[in-house]
């Protein structure tokens, strides 16, 4: 249960760090992201958000003098993680879509080349460690070069979106052998979720979930197919998943420390 009103706090170097407090029986448990070294007394697991948030996880009956040791002897890992969360979110800036930006696709890096050329058709090809977006002609306006140059982009990201998502839903539905058929899914740009499940049992994918490694997009997808089982997060959902994927949770890490890189547009 968290804290009602004022977290607890721990203090490394100058600075004075709040954490939440989740109890739960100790048989569910996660440890995803956690400390290498989060072996604590009673078992409290430690996990440093990318938006800052400390969260401390610890079964029922554990006390809270038990759970703050357990955080303050993690507190120079914590402290680095918020350090090394907040440089990389200072380095993202907005895309302003012109050569030598960065732009991700399944999990690699490429540099962004515009180049304009009246004899060929606007175009966006990977090729060579570039992803290059050909203009028919140059805009003396740069505010609509850009906007050309996005939309391009988008509409490239969503076209790959559609053929890969569908390549690894058909991958992940021989580990969801309580799915029949192949469930409809869309692509849509999400900045909240990478994915969700309607009752009926359709997927909605977010555009950006392209940018990740194949092993990230595998398991948000296969997150989702367990939902068409168990409509909720609850134990028996997150059994699920462990079973048919059980190094999920490295692969959610992956994929939130990225979740910055590859939203920003």
């Amino acid at each position: 249960m968290k804290q009602p009103n004022k977290y607890p706090e721990i203090h490394y170097a100058d600075d004075f760090i709040a954490y939440e407090v989740i109890r739960k029986p100790a048989k569910i448990i996660s440890g995803s992201s956690k400390s290498p070294l989060a072996s604590a007394p009673q078992k409290v697991r430690i996990k440093v958000h990318p938006d800052g948030r400390v969260v401390a996880t610890a079964p029922e009956d554990a006390t809270d003098v038990a759970i703050h040791e357990a955080v303050q002897k993690r507190a120079r890992w914590i402290w680095q993680s918020l350090q090394d969360f907040a440089k990389q979110s200072s380095e993202v800036l907005p895309k302003a879509y012109v050569s030598g930006e960065s732009q991700f696709y399944l999990g690699r890096r490429y540099v962004l080349k515009v180049v304009i050329d009246a004899t060929q058709d606007n175009a966006v090809k990977l090729t060579r460690g570039k992803l290059t977006v050909t203009l028919t002609q140059s805009s003396t306006d740069q505010h609509q070069r850009v906007t050309k140059v996005k939309a391009l982009v988008d509409d490239w990201y969503h076209a790959r979106a559609s053929v890969v998502f569908a390549e690894r839903l058909e991958a992940m539905l021989t580990k969801a052998s309580w799915v029949t058929g192949v469930p409809e899914f869309k692509v849509m740009t999400m900045q909240k979720q990478w994915g969700s499940c309607s009752v009926k049992g359709s997927l909605m994918l977010n555009r950006h979930l392209i940018k990740a490694p194949k092993d990230c997009i595998d398991y948000v997808i296969l997150h989702e197919l367990c939902h068409i089982k168990i409509h909720n997060h609850s134990e028996l959902f997150w059994r699920l998943l462990s079973q048919v994927m059980p190094d999920w949770r490295q692969r959610k890490a992956k994929l939130d420390s990225m979740a910055e890189q590859y939203l920003n547009e």
